[in-house]
């Protein structure tokens, strides 16, 4: 029973680190919720790549 938990946990996690990558592409003037799909893939990797990509409002 213990994966269970442990498994649940991942996926709240990832789905939370989804909902804040979307939060970073709204403010850097990207549709936040293609991010957020392209997050729930990538994860991680799509938090780094909205760190390192240009804002867009500076357009």
């Amino acid at each position: 029973m213990e994966y269970v938990a442990e498994s649940g946990s991942y996926f709240v996690g990832w789905g939370t680190l989804a909902l804040i990558n979307a939060g970073l592409a709204q403010g850097k003037g990207r549709a936040g919720l293609n991010w957020f799909l392209i997050s729930l893939l990538l994860g991680p990797i799509a938090t780094l790549l909205l760190v390192v990509m240009e804002d867009m409002r500076s357009n």
